[in-house]
Parts: C-alpha cells; structure tokens; sequence
C-alpha cells in the first residue's frame, strides 16, 4: 500500500494495485440530433478540464483487466473465441516448460490484451463493445488517420519479448489464414533513435539471437510459418524528406536560373520505398511504436503548459517537433499503403509538454498497464533507492535528490560549441560532493563484484543537461588535458580513480573506462583512443561477423566507421567479450533516457531538470534493468538494488542505509 505522498506503509494489500491516472476524454464520434448539449464540466481535481478539452480518472483499463482476467480463466480453449493457432500460442506461453526464463505475467497479459481486443471482444456483446467504441472515440479525436492501441509496460519488464509475441500471433495466423484481415506478416517497428533500432534487430527471424528461437517463443513446428514474416525496424527521424541531389547554394542557383525554385526533396512515395522497401507492395500493415510517448498528433489551440522559459521551452518545442515527424511518417504509411493498426508500447505513455494536451495526461487509447510499482513489487526490476553517503550529513540529503534545484545558476546554459570554454575542476560544490558520495558507495560494490568473481565491472551513469555540462562532468571523473600559456599541455588525471581514462604516466588507455555519450561526440569520431581499433582486434572481429550474419552485406562490416564502434561500445556494456566490457562509467546528455539496457548499472546520478514524474522514470528506468533471474531456494528472485541521487523519483524519497551486495554472476550459455 501507498499512502498519498506515493510511499510505502509497509502494509501489504492481497488484491492488485488498480490503475488510477488521468486521462483527456475522447468525445462520441455519433450523437443523435443536430444540436449538441453543453457539457458540465468535471473536475477530475487537478483544474484541468476545459469546456474544449474534459479530464477525468480512468478507469477503462481495470474494466478491460477484469474482463481479460475471466476469460483467462475459461479452462478450455473453445470457449476462448480465437483461432486453433492462437490458443496453441496462449497454451505455449502460459504452459510450456522453458529452459530459460519464462515470459513474465505481464508480457503475457499485454499479448493477451491485444488478441481479446482483437479476436475476442466482438463476441462478447456490449461490454466488449464498450471498450472497442472507447478505444475508436479516442483514436477519432486524437489519432483521426489512425487506430491507435497502447499497451503500458514498466521499463525493465521486457518491452521486447511482448513485441516478438505479437509478431508471432499476428504472423502465424497471417500464414495459416491468407483471406483474413485481422492478420498481417507485415510489420513496421518504429524505435525513437539508434539505440534502441540496434536492440530490436532481436525480432528479426533470421537474427542470430532471434527471441523466436531463443526466448523459446512459438513452439518448434510453427518456426518455419515466422520466416514468411516481412519486419522492417527504423528510426522516426527516417520519416523527415530528404533531399534527392546535394547541391551547394550555387549550384542551385545555376541550374535554377529565373525559373521556378527547384523541387529537390523526394516524395512520401520516395521516402517510404527508402525507409521500408520490403514491406512496399503489402496491405494491411501493423506498426508497432516502441517508446510510443513521442508519437502523437498534437491539439491545436491553447498550450496548456503555460508560459515556458528556457530548458523548458526548448524541451517543449523538440518534443512537438519529434512527435509531428513521427504522426505524419505513420499517415504516410496509412496513405499509400494501409495500416491496419498501431500497438504503442511504452513505460510511460503520456502526453509531453508541447501536445497541446495536459503534461502528464494518460494517452486516453491505453488499455492494458503494467506500471513501476507493479514491477518493483513483483521483483522483475531492481529497486530503486537512495544510499547514505558517509559525506552527506542526513539533513542535507534532501538537497542531494533534488540536485538540480542548488546548482542550475552556476550550470553552463549552452551545449558545447556555444559556450566558453570552462574549467572542469570548478564544478559547483554540490556536485562534486554528490560525486564523490555516490563514487564511495559505487567503489565498494565494484571491489564486492571483483572479490566474487564477476569478469564485469559495474556500470555509473550520468545525465546531463546539456553537451557542455557532460562535458565538464567527464572530464572531472575521467582526466583532461589542461593547455597552458606556452601552448603546452598538463594531464589533471580524473578525480575519481576507477574511472580514470589515463594512467598515472598520463598514457591514454586503449580501452576507455569511461565514456562521453552525446550526439556530438558521436559525430565528432574522436571518443576512441587511435589505439583502441588494435588493442580490440577481436571484439572488432565478431562485431564484423554479426554484422554479416545479420545483414549478409560483407562491405558494411569492413567499413565500420568510429561512429559505429562508439555505438557498439555503449550497447554492450556490461557484456564479457565484447566492444563494451571495460566501461564502468558512461557520462550522457539525453541518449541514455531510454532504449539504453545494460543490465550492469548500479548507481545513477542525475544533472538536470526533472520536471515531470515521467522523466525521472525514464532515467531510473535504465538502471533497473536485473542482472540475475536465477530463482532463489524461495523460488523468488532474490532482490537487486539501483543507487539513485539527483533524481527526485517518488518512490525513492527516503534515504536507506544502503551497504553494497555482490552478485551471483549470470552465465549465458547458447545451443
């Protein structure tokens, strides 16, 4: 049980946690008569209704929950309304005897949702058809060109495995039932950034990691339905026209002449055979958004986010920006080919600032949520907490969690580029205390994984504001070079050993323990040592085999560019043997909010704003990935911690002594 601040009472309640948010209420597409009658306004307590736009508490997916959880129960597959091929998949999900990890409750019941919605509610008279009207009335006033679905699911409890079900439902069926248009072997997943496309290569059939096959997914004889499959994985930003010929100012000029502006941007059309060539042809495609909280159409008329200043304005304006490339990519697709329905997966499916909507307000299309507290409690994530620094009296601890708040004035404003040059070394005191705070604790559980074993190291993230504040704050931890007036220059080495990057001779070490993330230093080249390419000769090696095994394209793994490794660097963080298993600290503006999921991290320090409840759970989110899911003699997973400070998440509010674990080290072994 909570009480109203969102902590614990320690009491513990046997019935499950009821989802309680507010959402925008989707107006009725049909009314009887030609006039319409003024509606009362509802005050959902919060003074956001206006007569343009009602709020209220929903309580639709508890109603779909419910109805969800006695159709689970109905013992035998006739009574359960769906296809032989989908009632062999639910039996193989809920049943089987898995060699590995089997899939968590809440990946089955988010599957679960979409098949009841999709095969089963039309059967069930009007209270299946209560949902399927609510979820057609929201999409309607939010999403007119298309049907939106969102399925909220908890950083951490595997987002991807409930995408590789879907696909596999959808598919098999597609194979097995050419003639029906409830299922397609189409499929466009759309991922907000590299990062996370990287990650999702997993739902390719094909892909050596594959989730089918390993994650034992679809029983062994219907394997070969699933490579009739046709996925495309992409980036949002791929959606933006490009231009069809490079052309320099004068260069347009010449060829322009006095005639009309020359038109060098390619059509959708264009875009759509560049972006997704394998699916041009097919109908009745399915999207599935992955961190769907970037994709909507945003309200027109009044902000209701009130005047914004600064970060907040410019947060407001990228986040419309992001959210109208991918809406608009997504109608394109309707447009010229079909889509027969979106699935938005996604922690936090919200409306952000900028939407026109509530900051914070419930997409109103979610009907199945999995939330934070559900997966803390059930022990599928660490557990979040703030640990008792030896250098932090206790009632300073309140200043630490909301950091920010003590040491914005003195943060550089602009990224790197802009800003003057500064000096590393003059941080703000504050930040250097909660460095070194959550170092000392960080050193500690680093020596408790070394003493036990463990051939990684722990993993300490930092997330910035901005490129020139990662900056400083790398520098500080790893060691820079400082110029003098004579044009030489002087090693001041990291102040925080074990993440030094230099030895005490002042040598660079080949391979970084700690790592700048930041799209400028991605585009720079120059976050890797000359050395590093030597010293991984045979990281670099399998790196370029995956790379074979995955596309079939031989050049591409020979001209892997710095840009490339770095990226290959991050995702495989904490992985033994591969590009990543040195870092034990990656510094990061806002690359590492999402989609990032190294399950080594231990310990995060936020240094920024955090305006909204959302976004501290995003970038706790990365750190609560488990790095053990051995059962216990209980049968329970035993529990993880994450050391959290900078971030003032609810959850964590109360500092807890918090002395270090080790871990049981993890062996993956594969067939």
């Amino acid at each position: 049980e909570l009480d109203n601040a969102g902590q614990p009472t320690q009491k513990i309640v046997e019935t499950r946690r009821r989802a309680e948010f507010i959402t925008p209420i989707p107006k009725p597409r049909k009314r009887k008569g030609s006039t319409e009658q003024a509606s009362l306004l509802f005050d959902e307590g919060k003074d956001l209704s206006t007569q343009e736009q009602q709020y209220d508490h929903t309580a639709i997916i508890n109603g779909v929950r419910l109805q969800v959880d006695q159709w689970r129960r109905l013992p035998n597959p006739s009574q359960w309304q769906v296809t032989p091929e989908t009632a062999r998949l639910l039996q193989h999900w809920r049943h089987h005897r898995f060699s590995g990890i089997r899939p968590f409750f809440c990946q089955v019941e988010a599957a679960e949702t979409a098949i009841w919605l999709t095969e089963v509610a039309r059967h069930t008279g009007s209270g299946g058809k209560r949902f399927l009207d609510h979820l057609a009335n929201a999409n309607h006033d939010a999403n007119p060109e298309l049907m939106r679905l969102a399925l909220k699911l908890a950083t951490g409890a595997g987002k991807t495995t409930v995408m590789a079900m879907l696909i596999a439902w959808q598919t098999i069926n597609a194979v097995r039932h050419p003639q029906s248009k409830r299922f397609t072997r189409g499929f466009l997943i759309v991922a907000p950034g590299l990062t996370i496309k990287d990650r999702l290569r997993v739902l390719q059939p094909n892909d050596p990691d594959s989730y089918y096959q390993s994650r034992e997914l679809v029983p062994g004889d219907m394997l070969a339905d699933l490579e009739r499959a046709r996925i495309i994985i992409t980036n949002f930003h791929a959606f933006k026209l490009r231009e069809r010929i490079d052309l320099s100012k004068g260069g347009r000029s010449l060829l322009q002449g006095r005639g009309e502006a020359l038109n060098t941007v390619e059509t959708e059309g264009q875009m759509l055979q560049r972006v997704m060539p394998g699916l041009m042809g097919m109908k009745n495609l399915l999207v599935i958004n992955d961190e769907a909280h970037h994709c909507y159409r945003e309200k027109p008329g009044e902000e209701l986010e009130g005047e914004l200043k600064g970060d907040e304005k410019k947060e407001a304006e990228k986040n419309k920006e992001a959210a109208r490339l991918w809406i608009s990519g997504l109608e394109a697709v309707n447009r010229k080919l079909g889509v027969a329905r979106v699935i938005d997966l996604s922690a936090t499916p919200f409306f952000l600032s900028g939407s026109g909507y509530a900051e914070g307000t419930l997409f109103p299309w979610t009907l199945s949520d999995f939330s934070l507290m559900d997966a803390i409690e059930c022990g599928i994530v660490k557990l979040p907490r703030v640990p008792v620094a030896d250098n932090i009296p206790g009632g300073e601890m309140p200043r630490f969690r909301n950091l920010w708040e003590h040491i914005r004035t003195r943060m550089p404003k602009k990224g790197r580029g802009k800003a003057q040059p500064l000096d590393p070394l003059s941080l703000p005191v504050e930040l250097q205390t909660a460095l070194e705070a959550i170092y000392g604790h960080y050193r500690k559980t680093f020596d408790l994984w070394k003493a036990a074993g463990i051939r990684v190291p722990p993993c300490f993230i930092v997330i910035c504001n901005n490129t020139s504040t990662s900056k400083l704050v790398y520098d500080f931890i790893s060691g820079f070079h400082r110029e003098n007036e004579n044009g030489s220059t002087t090693l001041e080495n990291g102040r925080l050993a074990l993440f030094r990057n230099f030895d005490e001779h002042g040598n660079q070490f080949p391979r970084p323990r700690t790592l700048l993330i930041d799209s400028e230093q991605l585009e720079s080249g120059d976050a890797l040592d000359k050395n590093f390419r030597a010293m991984a000769t045979e990281e670099i090696e399998r790196f370029r085999r995956e790379i074979i095994e995955r596309t079939g394209d031989r050049r591409q793994a020979e001209n892997i560019t710095d840009q490339d490794l770095l990226r290959e660097v991050m995702n495989t963080v904490g992985k033994l043997g591969r590009l990543g298993d040195s870092i034990r600290c990656v510094v990061s503006v806002s690359m590492l909010t999402e989609g990032w999921d190294a399950n080594t991290v231990t310990h995060v320090l936020g240094v920024r704003a955090f305006g909204t409840q959302l976004l501290c759970e995003q970038v706790i989110g990365r750190a609560l990935r488990r790095q053990s899911y051995d059962l216990n003699e209980e049968n329970l997973f035993n529990v993880e911690y994450a050391d959290v400070l900078g971030i003032p998440f609810d959850f964590t509010g109360k500092p807890v002594v918090a002395p270090p674990r080790p871990p049981r080290e993890t062996i993956q072994v594969k067939a």
